[in-house]
């Protein structure tokens, strides 16, 4: 849900900026990955508690792979 909300931010904020050069691409991508982890900073700030852990991170990763399947 993070990769996904990165990659939302970093479309509309290329979209709206029309990056001409690779340098003002990666700073769009940059910032499309700070709204994801603002996002998920704040989230672990309201539940007093991480969301990705070692542990569920691979257990995420394995769900995902097994849907692909």
């Amino acid at each position: 849900v993070l990769n996904m909300l990165g990659e939302a931010a970093t479309k509309e904020i290329s979209t709206k900026q029309d990056p001409k050069t690779f340098n003002q691409s990666k700073n769009i991508a940059k910032k499309g990955g700070n709204v994801a982890k603002v996002a998920k900073d704040n989230l672990e700030k309201q539940l007093g508690e991480k969301i990705v852990t070692k542990k569920n991170a691979k257990e995420i990763h394995f769900v995902e792979k097994k849907q692909l399947k």
